[in-house]
């Protein structure tokens, strides 16, 4: 399955309170992003909370934009990458 960043842009900051809410919020993410047959893989928020880079498995970038419009979330630009780990050259 190919891998993509997802480069996003919250003007107001990204604010996911660490309870119980927001981990329902994460959940509910995983879970519309089920439908489309995006998996959300793991995300780096910025310190100003303004942005994010998040990774994500998909067969495409047209279901990574769905899923983000299924969950309300905005997309600056997707971009399929690669792992490249400086361990394999040992």
């Amino acid at each position: 399955m190919p891998r993509y960043m997802v480069e996003r842009i919250f003007p107001d900051g990204l604010e996911i309170p660490v309870n119980d809410d927001g981990a329902a919020t994460c959940l509910a993410v995983v879970e519309q992003n089920a439908d489309v047959g995006v998996t959300w893989v793991h995300s780096y928020v910025s310190e100003d909370k303004r942005k994010t880079y998040c990774v994500y498995d998909g067969p495409d970038p047209e279901a990574i934009r769905r899923a983000a419009d299924r969950n309300g979330l905005p997309v600056e630009s997707i971009t399929r990458v690669q792992v490249l780990d400086p361990y394999f050259y040992k």
